[in-house]
C-alpha cells in the first residue's frame, strides 16, 4: 500500500504561478512512475505530466507542455508540480497517483494503482 498525499492547491490570477507536492508513505517511492492528473466538474480525468522512477523520463500533455515542469526527489519521497502561466482552463483538482508501469502507458489513469486524494487549483481571469 502506498499512501500519497497531494498539497500546494489554491487560488490564482491567470498568467500566475503555483507548485504543486505530493508526499509519499513507504520505502519503496524510487520504484515507482509517478504521474499527475486533473479533473474538472463534468469532466473526464485527464492527464498532465508524468515522470519514470529515477527521473530518466518525463511525459506531458500538449495542453500543458512549456508551461508546467514535473519533477521528484526520491530521498525525501516526494514529487513535484510546477506549474507557470496558469490559464482558467487549468482550473481542477489535481491529483498525484503512482504507478509500477512505464513509457507512454502512463498517459492512462488506469496504469496507476495509488491515487491521493486531490487538491483543488483555481485559476481566475
Amino acid at each position: 500500500q502506498v499512501q500519497l498525499v497531494e498539497s500546494g492547491g489554491g487560488l490564482v490570477q491567470a498568467g500566475g504561478s503555483l507548485r504543486l507536492s505530493c508526499a509519499a508513505s513507504g520505502r519503496t517511492f524510487s520504484a515507482y512512475s509517478m504521474g499527475w492528473f486533473r479533473q474538472a466538474p463534468g469532466k473526464e480525468r485527464e492527464f498532465v505530466r508524468a515522470i519514470s522512477p529515477r527521473a530518466e523520463m518525463t511525459y506531458y500533455a500538449d495542453s500543458v507542455k512549456g508551461r508546467f515542469t514535473i519533477s521528484r526527489d526520491n530521498a525525501k519521497s516526494t514529487v513535484f508540480l510546477q506549474m507557470n502561466s496558469l490559464r482558467p482552463e487549468d482550473t481542477a483538482v489535481y491529483y498525484c497517483a503512482a504507478s509500477t508501469r512505464g513509457g507512454t502507458t502512463l498517459s492512462s489513469p488506469s496504469s496507476y494503482a495509488y491515487w491521493g486524494q486531490g487538491t483543488q487549483v483555481t485559476v481566475s481571469s
